[in-house]
């Protein structure tokens, strides 16, 4: 088996794995990946296999009943709810996967995207995760770093998840010595990923942005500093094994507070508090997709992210103010649940909520340990 896997949340256009594949083949890459497609029950799921076989990929699909298959082959059925249904955050089964099978390095895959011609997709990532040297390092007074700061003159933009509170910062630049990446976050040409207010103040009820962006708004890989948190978009993002303990993708859209599309928001910011804690590092910028965004209804996303935009003004606060303590992602993870719980009352008319994620993250930890 491979040693790196493909996990792409899909329930419209697993054919996005065949842009993949291209860039592989063209690049000499192969098909040295194993692909998990995470789908529903009303899709066809044989589709999406004869397309996997038809075009010599490894892999398997799993939808909502193929998931409990494997919770029951496992011995862990009680776990299942840890995965959401109809919910992006679906990906926590692909890190479960990963997990129960050794597979070294994931990638993450959205399917509204497709890879940049320009850059040898696979290999750059693995490049990032292997890389030790020196690289440019961000931080600011906010400690809060933009990941689109080198074109933000120019478009004026935040991503999805930055804090409205951590705005109108200052940078400080400075090189710095990486020497153990464990996420390597490729960032986006085409449509930016926004959230649904900063889309709707443009009157553009279709869900996408104005604003498309180019290779050319991009200059080179940086890191952010300790003690520095940034937002991390699932959509194009490699990692080590070594994290899936710490990196479960938070509990979204199947849940009784309709809360949504802050999974991988959220886990971003506990991921690089713990690697601060453990000296690795996150490398930012290449390889590039182009995102492909499809027209939605800004409203729906709106009334998804609006509690969740809130609460991402408190957490973050409270993930940057305390201190966590351990000497692996187990423990830290744990730590780090403790100290959401002792800061429920900061969450206000949200802290059930805050409860209800913290107990599946503390399910989580014991769930990998038992796998």
């Amino acid at each position: 088996m491979n040693s790196l896997c493909v996990i792409v949340p899909t329930v419209r256009n697993a054919n996005v794995i065949l842009q993949y594949l291209q860039n592989a083949l063209d690049y000499k890459f192969g098909h040295n990946f194993y692909v998990i497609l995470v789908t529903e029950d009303y899709v066809d799921k044989d589709k999406m296999k004869t397309l996997l076989k038809e075009n010599s990929l490894d892999g398997e699909v799993f939808g909502y009943s193929e998931r409990i298959g494997w919770f029951k082959e496992n011995r862990c059925s009680n776990f299942i709810d840890l995965v959401p249904k109809r919910s992006h955050a679906e990906t926590s089964f692909g890190l479960l996967y990963m997990w129960a099978n050794d597979f070294k390095i994931g990638i993450f895959i959205d399917d509204d995207t497709v890879p940049h011609p320009d850059f040898d997709f696979f290999r750059t990532h693995l490049h990032n995760l292997e890389f030790k040297g020196e690289l440019t390092c961000l931080s600011s007074n906010k400690k809060f770093v933009n990941v689109l700061y080198k074109c933000f003159n120019k478009y004026k933009l935040y991503p999805r998840g930055y804090p409205y509170s951590a705005r109108n910062e200052e940078y400080f630049v400075k090189k710095c010595k990486v020497s153990d990446v464990i996420v390597s976050q490729g960032l986006w040409a085409g449509v930016p990923d926004l959230d649904s207010i900063t889309i709707l103040a443009e009157g553009r009820l279709n869900g996408i942005p104005s604003m498309i962006l180019k290779k050319e708004d991009y200059s080179n890989n940086f890191c952010v500093e300790k003690g520095n948190l940034l937002t991390l978009c699932s959509m194009n993002l490699a990692f080590k094994r070594e994290i899936i303990p710490a990196f479960y993708q938070l509990p979204m859209d199947d849940n009784r507070w309709g809360i949504g599309r802050f999974d991988d928001i959220w886990s971003g910011f506990f991921i690089k508090k713990i690697a601060d804690k453990l000296d690795k590092q996150i490398i930012n910028g290449f390889p590039l997709c182009i995102h492909n965004k499809a027209e939605r209804n800004i409203f729906r996303d709106l009334q998804s992210e609006i509690k969740g935009i809130e609460i991402n003004e408190t957490l973050y606060k409270v993930v940057l103010s305390n201190e966590i303590e351990g000497s692996d992602y187990f423990e830290l993870y744990e730590n780090l649940c403790g100290v959401l719980r002792k800061n429920l009352l900061s969450f206000g008319i949200y802290k059930k909520f805050i409860l209800f994620m913290v107990k599946k993250m503390e399910r989580w930890v014991e769930l990998v340990r038992k796998l």
